[in-house]
């Protein structure tokens, strides 16, 4: 599929549970374009290196922020002097959101959740080790903009903003052949991860309903995930996504009809986690809390350091 429109897919192996997030390479109007970059490690230098060596790269796009679609490409760029593209908000949390003054307010953050003293240091240092695997950060040379239209390959592509998973998280599509490009935002496999850390969109919950909505009046008919193979009928999984979320929903609902914690709430969600997944759980709890709250159908309140949720 991905041959008889002109783009060849290249996978970087990720030492998580998601084990992969899948780039692309295609032709594009001045050279050779890069989607995505991986994360900075030997292994995606490794990977990367034959391929650069052999194109002549002139774009590298950034569909978000996140360490792996991100972190490499600031040494992609450095070895090919391309261009880097990403929408302006993501740009900016990308280039900002480890440096120490986020930090700090990551770790403001972390106390309110309800989390045992030792968890909490294990997510601040999980947290911080990934400086060294988005750095050296890429200078944005252009920003990404809703509509633009992108050659990629043998088809022209319009950038769609997809926020939810990211704030600014984008989208590719080709009308003509109803071909989308889903990065994070659709995948097949698993529902993309949706946080909220008192920071960013107010409820991306939200956000990401709205988004799949978008999304659901195109009627794409072939996928291309970011994560997991390429898979038919877009719509389908938009419904089981939205299904998915209304349930986990009606969960967090009937967790919270006595005061609870963010961890606590989320420890019903999620079973057997390591600390690195713990952050994506809370994230993703905190996320359907917000648009509960901000629903009107909870309230919240603050004691002694920490949030707590109560039906209402």
């Amino acid at each position: 599929m991905l041959n008889q429109i002109g783009v060849t897919q290249v996978t970087i192996p990720l030492p998580f549970r998601l084990n992969h997030v899948n780039c692309f390479l295609a032709e594009g109007d001045r050279g050779w374009t890069i989607i995505d970059a991986g994360l900075n490690t030997e292994v995606t230098e490794t990977i990367w290196k034959p391929i650069i060596e052999k194109h002549d790269v002139k774009d590298i796009i950034l569909t978000h922020y996140h360490p792996d679609h991100f972190g490499f490409a600031g040494i992609l760029q450095e070895i090919t002097s391309a261009n880097v593209w990403m929408t302006e908000v993501d740009a900016q949390a990308g280039l900002s959101y480890w440096e120490p003054a986020s930090m700090e307010c990551v770790k403001k953050n972390f106390y309110t959740y309800g989390l045992p003293e030792d968890d909490l240091s294990e997510l601040i240092v999980d947290e911080e080790r990934f400086l060294n695997r988005v750095q050296p950060y890429p200078k944005v040379n252009q920003y990404l903009t809703e509509g633009m239209k992108l050659l990629f390959g043998k088809y022209e592509y319009e950038v769609i903003f997809t926020p939810g998973h990211s704030d600014g998280l984008i989208t590719l599509y080709n009308k003509e052949n109803r071909i989308l490009f889903s990065t994070d935002h659709i995948l097949p496999r698993i529902s993309p991860n949706i946080s909220y850390f008192f920071r960013g969109i107010r409820n991306p919950l939200e956000a990401f309903f709205q988004s799949l909505n978008k999304i659901k009046c195109l009627n794409a008919d072939v996928v291309i995930p970011s994560h997991g193979k390429p898979f038919r009928n877009a719509n389908k999984r938009i419904d089981e996504l939205l299904a998915h979320h209304q349930e986990r929903l009606e969960i967090v609902y009937q967790s919270i009809k006595q005061p609870a914690s963010i961890i606590e709430v989320s420890r019903q969600l999620f079973k057997n986690l390591t600390i690195h997944e713990t952050r994506f759980a809370i994230g993703e709890t905190l996320a359907h809390l917000e648009y509960l709250f901000l629903n009107q159908q909870c309230k919240r309140s603050f004691e002694d350091s920490t949030w707590y949720y109560e039906a209402v």
